[in-house]
């Protein structure tokens, strides 16, 4: 008699690990934004309605521009980069086209918005952003994904979740 053979499982084998993944990387994402713009001065002013992140100029540092809500510009900042995961990549929850921040026309923004040398910071929806709740739903949705996979080759079969007062704890 021969030892069981692994069973071999499609393209989707691991799927919840690639979903997984996804999410964790969107979750560094908008914690490296949260991260970077607090070592700024802009996201305690509240005069600072949007801010310009152009990652294309220098690869070792981003170019902060700030404006206000009239869409002019009030300041600048420069972060350096020392490694790579530390560039400031598009979060969509704080994209101005996701979060659909107004930009006064004929403004200097409409014009940095024009240009798209980079993408546009909602700072209230930066500013309104909560760390850890955001890491416990991704902690969250990750375990699910892996619980997929898990559930589809056989690894779990049954489970229990209690999220009831998990906020409390």
């Amino acid at each position: 008699m021969t030892a069981p053979q692994p069973e071999i499982h499609g393209p989707d084998e691991f799927q919840g690990f690639h979903e997984a993944r996804h999410v964790l990387w969107c979750h560094e994402a908008r914690t490296r934004v949260r991260e970077q713009l607090d070592r700024t001065t802009f996201i305690l002013d509240e005069g600072v309605t949007a801010v310009c992140v152009d990652n294309f100029s220098r690869a070792d540092r981003v170019s902060l521009s700030a404006f206000d809500k009239s869409g002019r510009l009030v300041d600048s900042d420069t972060l350096y980069i020392d490694e790579p995961e530390q560039r400031l990549d598009v979060a969509p929850e704080f994209d101005h086209d996701f979060t659909g921040l107004a930009v006064p026309r004929g403004s200097e923004l409409a014009r940095v918005v024009a240009r798209e040398d980079g993408w546009i910071i909602d700072m209230s929806a930066l500013r309104n952003y909560d760390l850890l709740a955001d890491r416990r739903a991704a902690q969250r949705a990750m375990f699910v994904a892996h619980l997929k996979d898990m559930m589809t080759n056989g690894q779990a079969r049954g489970f229990l979740i209690d999220l009831g007062d998990a906020d409390a704890a």
